[in-house]
């Protein structure tokens, strides 16, 4: 009787002992599942962070470029979002850190929100300060070209048998210009900015030269001395001219104003340097003039 139940008794203590192991068994492997649901978890998120830092990024990228001067304060607030990203790709996939760069990804976003929208105010400020001071710069041109243009008809007066009836330019400038796909033209300095060189000059009134179409040569020679524009050539008895284009139009005895445009050989960009412009009618050259772009 003794020895049965000394069996009965190492049975249900070895049923325990199974019982437990496979407990401990199920729920280790269960411990083992949750953490690694958890560890796929928190990096589906670091990587969302870090995907919603990218696209900040490129925001502040895309409104640097805009400006010709960088904003000062968008140029810290994308270093300030490149040294995040730069902390999250090193940082543990924990709870507590995942949180902290959201809390930093939000404040960065509010951020973002007033720069950018103080960013849109400043341009079209600046746009309109554009406008005016091509609005200015246009009446300027026009009083100059009125005064040039008693200036060269107090000439014809003391000469007035020599070349007579011969067309006369004046205001020659040329400068650079950005070109808005709006049709939007704003002159710049800057080389690099450059999207074409604008041309503008006067054909001055003389009652004594014939009206009807006519044409000048414009020459346009870069700090290479490369003749931009088509670059053809035109002969005359003692003279080739090489030149970049041929500015038509119909003249009517008054004062006439002419622009015209040049683009950059191929894809590449303006050089930096003095460009010198010159204006021919047929071989003889009648207006000269040179400007810088940076």
């Amino acid at each position: 009787m003794s020895s049965a139940n000394n069996n009965i008794g190492l049975k249900v203590g070895l049923g325990i002992l199974l019982a437990l192991f496979l407990g401990t068994g199920f729920y280790a492997s269960k411990l083992y599942s949750e953490k690694k649901e958890t560890e796929a978890t928190l990096v589906k998120e670091k990587k969302q962070v870090m995907n919603d830092l990218t696209v900040m990024a490129k925001q502040y990228d895309a409104a640097i470029g805009e400006n010709e001067i960088a904003n000062e304060k968008l140029v810290e607030a994308r270093e300030r979002i490149q040294g995040l990203m730069d902390s999250l790709k090193v940082s543990q996939n924990s709870v507590n850190s995942l949180w902290r760069y959201r809390k930093k990804y939000m404040a960065l976003q509010e951020e973002m929100n007033v720069l950018l929208e103080e960013n849109d105010r400043l341009k079209v400020e600046n746009e309109l300060l554009a406008t005016t001071l091509d609005s200015t710069q246009i009446q300027l041109a026009e009083r100059s070209a009125f005064t040039d243009s008693l200036l060269v008809q107090n000439t014809e007066l003391a000469d007035v048998v020599k070349d007579a009836g011969a067309l006369q330019t004046i205001g020659l400038k040329g400068f650079g210009v950005i070109e808005r796909s709006s049709g939007k033209l704003i002159p710049t300095e800057r080389a690099r900015r450059s999207d074409k060189i604008r041309i503008c000059y006067t054909v001055a009134k003389n009652t004594l030269a014939d009206a009807g179409d006519k044409e000048l040569y414009v020459q346009v020679i870069d700090p290479q001395n490369n003749v931009l524009g088509a670059n053809n050539q035109v002969e005359f008895e003692d003279k080739v001219l090489n030149y970049s284009l041929i500015s038509r139009f119909n003249y009517e005895n008054r004062n006439l104003n002419i622009c015209e445009f040049v683009a950059p050989n191929g894809d590449e960009d303006f050089e930096k340097g003095r460009y010198v412009v010159n204006v021919f009618d047929e071989k003889d050259l009648i207006s000269t003039s040179e400007f810088t772009l940076k």
